[in-house]
Parts: C-alpha cells; sequence; structure tokens
C-alpha cells in the first residue's frame, strides 16, 4: 500500500449533465485535443524504496491526485453563471495574469458574460467598506499581464465568512476564484464549508499565491520564477559593490518568512553568493563557528563577500513578539537590519575594515509583472480553474504535480508549509556552490 495517508478526495456540486461547448475530442490518435476524465489519476509520492530487485505499491482511488482540465460534460449553464474572482494578501507577479486568464476562459471558450471582480481581497465582500464589485470584460483585462500588482487591488483580513457568504448570496454568485496565499486558502476553505452548510451551490476555487512558494502540495506557486530572477539581479548588484570597495559586504534580505525557497535558488542562479541563512537552518553570528568569524576569515582571503538572507531567518536572535497582522501572520522581526548593525559593530570591535552595503528589494519584486515562464504557468492555472469551476468542483487547490495541472483538496494544502529540508538535495546543492560551512553554529543542536 502507498505509504501516504493524504485523502485526495475532490468534492463537487452535483452531477454534470450539460455538453461543454469547448470543441474537444474523445477519441485517441485523431490530432484533437482530448477532454480530461475524473478516472485519470496522478500518482502523488513517486519515491520508491527498492526491496531485493522489486517494487510494489498498490493505490486506492482517494490516494491517486485527480488531473485538472476540460472535461466533457460540465455543471453550470453557462448563461446563469455568475462568477466572482478576489485577489487577498500581499502582492506577487503574475496576480493579473491569473485575473486575466480566468476572465478569458469564462467569456471565449464558456460563453460565460456575467464577471466580477471583488475590489481589495475579503474586505470587499463587506457592505462596512462600502465597495461595489467590479464588472470584468476581455476588453477591460487584455493588457493586465503587462503589469505588476492586481486591478483588483489586495488586503488582509476581512475573514468575516458568514457575512462574506451573505453577499456571495446577495450577487448570486455561484462560482468564486480565490487568488491568494495560506491565509487567502484558509478563508477560502471556510467560505466553501458556509456555502456548503446553507446549501448553496458554490463553487470554491483556490489559486495558490505565496511568492515564497511554501504551500504544501504546490509543486511550483506562480511569481516565485519572476522573484528568484528578479533576487538574482539585485545580487549580481551587491556583488559588484563588494568588488569594488575594500572588504565590501553585499547584504541582501528576500521574501521567506518560514521558507527558504527564493534564497536558496537564488544563490544557485547567481553563483555569487558566499553565505545564504535561511529560517530552516539555524545560524550563530558570534563564535567560533559563527557567521562573523566565517565572514572574517573570506574577508581575509578573498576581501569581498556576499550574504543572502531570507526575512524569517535568525529570528531566534532579535527580540521576540507575538503581533500578528491582518491576516493572523506572525510580524516577523528586520533580520536585515539587525546584521547590517550587528556585523558593523563587531568589524568596529575587531578592528576589521569594512564596506557594507544593505539591499532590501522586497517590494521591488512583489510589484514585479511576471517574466515569461510565470505568465505561461497563471495562464494554464487559470484556464484549469475554469474548467474546474465549470463541471461542479468545489474546495478545490488548482496545482501542478509532477508537471502536471492536478486539483487538490484545500484543506490538505492549508495543513502545513512546505519548508526547505537541510538535509535535502537543494540545500546540499546550496552549500557546495556557495562553500560556506554546513553548520554556522556552536554547539551541535540535540535531537
Amino acid at each position: 500500500m502507498c505509504s501516504v495517508p493524504f485523502d485526495f478526495t475532490i468534492d463537487s456540486l452535483g452531477h454534470c449533465k450539460i455538453p461543454s461547448p469547448i470543441h474537444l475530442s474523445t477519441r485517441l490518435n485523431d490530432f484533437v485535443a482530448n477532454f480530461v476524465s475524473d478516472d485519470e489519476r496522478i500518482i502523488y509520492d513517486i519515491d520508491e524504496q527498492l526491496s531485493g530487485d522489486e517494487v510494489t505499491s498498490t493505490f486506492s482511488r482517494q490516494q491517486l491526485v485527480e488531473k485538472a482540465g476540460p472535461r466533457e460534460l460540465i455543471y453550470f449553464d453557462p448563461k446563469k453563471v455568475c462568477a466572482g474572482i478576489v485577489t487577498c494578501g500581499g502582492l506577487c507577479p503574475g496576480l493579473n495574469d491569473v485575473i486575466r486568464s480566468l476572465v478569458m476562459t469564462l467569456w471565449f471558450q464558456y460563453g460565460v458574460r456575467n464577471i466580477v471582480g471583488i475590489p481589495f481581497g475579503y474586505c470587499g465582500f463587506l457592505p462596512e467598506y462600502g465597495y461595489e464589485p467590479r464588472p470584468l470584460n476581455p476588453q477591460l483585462v487584455s493588457l493586465i499581464h503587462q503589469h505588476g500588482g492586481t486591478i483588483l487591488g489586495s488586503s488582509r483580513g476581512g475573514a468575516d465568512t458568514e457575512a462574506i457568504v451573505d453577499a456571495i448570496e446577495m450577487m448570486n454568485l455561484n462560482i468564486l476564484f480565490t487568488i491568494g496565499g495560506d491565509g487567502t486558502q484558509h478563508g477560502a476553505y471556510k467560505i466553501y464549508e458556509e456555502a456548503k452548510k446553507r446549501g448553496r451551490k458554490l463553487a470554491v476555487i483556490g489559486i495558490p499565491k505565496t511568492i515564497d512558494n511554501d504551500l504544501s502540495f504546490i509543486q511550483r506557486s506562480f511569481g516565485f520564477e519572476t522573484a528568484v530572477s528578479q533576487a538574482v539581479k539585485v545580487v549580481n548588484a551587491a556583488h559588484t559593490e563588494a568588488l569594488s570597495a575594500i572588504n565590501g559586504v553585499g547584504l541582501v534580505k528576500v521574501m521567506g518568512r518560514e521558507s527558504g525557497f527564493i534564497a536558496a535558488n537564488t544563490a544557485l542562479a547567481s553563483n555569487d553568493v558566499n553565505y545564504v541563512l535561511i529560517p530552516e537552518v539555524p545560524f550563530d553570528i558570534e563564535g567560533p563557528n559563527g557567521l562573523w568569524e566565517n565572514l572574517k576569515e573570506r574577508l581575509a582571503r578573498r576581501h569581498h563577500a556576499v550574504i543572502l538572507v531570507a526575512e524569517g531567518a535568525g529570528q531566534n536572535h532579535l527580540k521576540a513578539s507575538n503581533a500578528v497582522d491582518a491576516s493572523g501572520n506572525k510580524i516577523l522581526n528586520d533580520i536585515g537590519v539587525f546584521l547590517k548593525n550587528r556585523i558593523a559593530e563587531l568589524a568596529k570591535r575587531d578592528g576589521v575594515t569594512l564596506n557594507l552595503k544593505y539591499i532590501d528589494p522586497s517590494y521591488i519584486i512583489r510589484g514585479s509583472e511576471a517574466n515569461p515562464n510565470d505568465s505561461i504557468y497563471c495562464s494554464r492555472l487559470g484556464a484549469n480553474a475554469v474548467h474546474a469551476a465549470m463541471c461542479g468542483k468545489t474546495g478545490v487547490l488548482m496545482s501542478m504535480l509532477h508537471d502536471r495541472y492536478v486539483h487538490i483538496p484545500i484543506m490538505l494544502s492549508i495543513g502545513k508549509r512546505n519548508v526547505v529540508d537541510p538535509e535535502g538535495d537543494l540545500w546540499r546543492d546550496v552549500i557546495i556552490q556557495t562553500g560556506q560551512p554546513a553548520l554556522m553554529v556552536n554547539k551541535q543542536p540535540e535531537f
């Protein structure tokens, strides 16, 4: 039996009886793309440990992941559909690309004419904010992918589930696309549950947006590749600054609250980073094996260095805070500013000449337009989200698994964060390429 206990069963609003308006094939080898069947599945865990010469794995239906794509029969009559789109949380490259794809697919592939955007996240549903839904059509969204941000605006908080579903009923929405990260999809799941409790036939389809790439069961989140490509440019600039100064040090902070994927991938892509600090791996600043002693040794040998730190790294070195933002995320202390000041203090204490430049490009990166790879990904995520909604799937998060677009139950993905494995191959390759010590601590952690 499969060792993975996850249940990937997808909820549905009912039996699909309406022929799809999309003209595809049901036969192979006729040079026409085929509809996707609910029986087409993907194995989630493809890793195997050989026992002798044989591998024997069996899977129950709920342990296999449902493939995304257009179905031959759909649930909703396109003429009666009212679809809503909402973007929540922080900005991320590709938001406008997803909005554009949703509108274009609904309009041209299914003939849906009633599409609205909800302004400023979940707050846009609540009457006390006074926002009106924004009608969307192809003419309005045709060029928005050329710009960063979201034409709908975004916000954190506003998660009054009952009031949101009240507003959904008032607007007569029967499809809701929620574009956002962990907090957004927690909200989407609550909306799905409340609608189900009320007997409301509402398809809730989540499109994962987390620039940190930390949502579980999501192979890659849109905007991540753009974030890495933009961060590489900043690292290159920091490296140039460091090379041009006496004992130059470039210190760059990138996004990564709980997961260091952006920092790790940026280091591999740039080839100019000497120290990468991420939330998953502890480090000391002082002491014989700490960051400062390693940095001093490198400066004596090479006279320059680049340090790349994820925003959630090293929080144990700062004063603890219990404050949270409107989405319930813990408000982090600024590790970048802390390291800048602490390294400068230690250099002065030890009489080390130092020219340190600190760069925090976070908001520049978040507001960038998507690069071509991310734009393609957003377009396909949006299209597959519409296919899922039109055939009555609900409580679903769109995902990619083994380079296939799939449906994941929202509840599974919001259960835990995806993090860099300090003993995995990604972090191994970072350590090898940067040449930094595997662990910059003075006392080995106890297990």
